[in-house]
């Protein structure tokens, strides 16, 4: 069965990116991609309505980082420290070697790849460095540019559940790309 432990915290590093640790001096940018409509359209979660709902977030991330049950990463243009979003690992099915990624990025910063960059990197390191054996990410079957993002990146379609989820008083439907460990 699957172990982790992030200490210290992987620093992941692309041709325009640094993926770093989440820290509490980051709770406004967090803030500003949490309440933004946009940034939330597609994710079954309440809008941020405070600061404190952002240190609030910082905190389960960092608290989970430390349990070994997940890892998130803001990310961050090269060059300037500010987080424009958020990838990482939560839903760990630990016996199966399985775990889900999410990811989201501030609209002023959508259609310039760092969505698909972020899940290139963080999907090596769940191979490599984490061992999982397939990685799954969970979206709402209208957003299309997370679609494009994952089918981009070889994760392929695995299944559309209808109405499988319940949010904001209706019923939703799933869609599950996934992507396994090559063989080697």
């Amino acid at each position: 069965m699957l172990t982790f432990n992030f200490q210290p915290f992987p620093i992941l590093e692309t041709e325009r990116l640094i993926l770093r640790k989440l820290t509490l001096e980051d709770a406004e940018d967090l803030f500003a991609i949490r309440s933004n409509p946009i940034a939330m359209q597609y994710i079954p979660r309440p809008i941020a309505q405070r600061l404190e709902d952002a240190i609030e977030l910082i905190n389960t991330i960092t608290e989970r980082i430390e349990k070994g049950e997940g890892i998130n990463w803001a990310i961050t243009l090269k060059g300037e420290d500010k987080c424009i979003g958020l990838i990482g690992y939560f839903r760990t099915k630990f016996e199966h070697y399985r775990s889900e990624i999410g990811y989201m990025i501030h609209p002023d910063y959508y259609r310039r790849g760092i969505a698909y960059e972020s899940l290139v990197a963080t999907t090596e390191y769940g191979f490599n460095e984490m061992n999982l054996h397939s990685i799954e990410a969970v979206i709402n079957p209208i957003n299309i540019g997370s679609a494009k993002v994952l089918e981009k990146a070889n994760y392929l379609k695995e299944a559309y559940f209808k109405e499988n989820e319940f949010y904001n008083g209706k019923f939703i439907d799933t869609v599950v790309y996934s992507k396994v460990k090559a063989n080697n």
